[in-house]
């Protein structure tokens, strides 16, 4: 069964940053290109990075760009999200996904597989 598990997510003041984490299980990742999205109450979930499997594509959302950057460690399966100067704003449910298609990777549809998803709470 395939698992992806986010974590790293917490309550932080404005300025702080965070390190999100994404372990991935269950079947060969090999190929697969991760994602980051993030979905505030009310609001329609986000694309926020994306990384293909070899590093040498990333694209990041407007929202957050600038203050992150997306990386990963294919022997251990898991995908990283370095964020810097968050703002209240960036409060949300951040979710990692995969695919092992390379289309859409800013699109939620264009992902296979999700996380449960890790909460960023920062307060002004």
């Amino acid at each position: 069964q395939v698992q992806l598990v986010e974590s790293g997510g917490g309550l932080v003041q404005a300025g702080d940053s965070l390190r999100l984490s994404c372990a991935a299980s269950g079947r060969s990742f090999y190929g697969y290109a991760m994602g980051w999205f993030r979905q505030a109450p009310g609001k329609e979930r986000e694309f926020v990075a994306t990384i293909t499997w070899s590093g040498g594509y990333k694209a990041y959302g407007d929202s957050l760009k600038g203050r992150i950057a997306i990386s990963r460690d294919n022997p251990r399966d898991t995908v990283y999200l370095q964020m810097n100067g968050l703002k209240p704003e960036d409060t949300a449910v951040y979710y990692c996904a995969a695919t092992p298609n390379w289309r859409s990777l800013q699109d939620r549809q264009g992902y296979d597989y999700w996380g449960q998803g890790t909460q960023v709470t920062v307060s002004s």
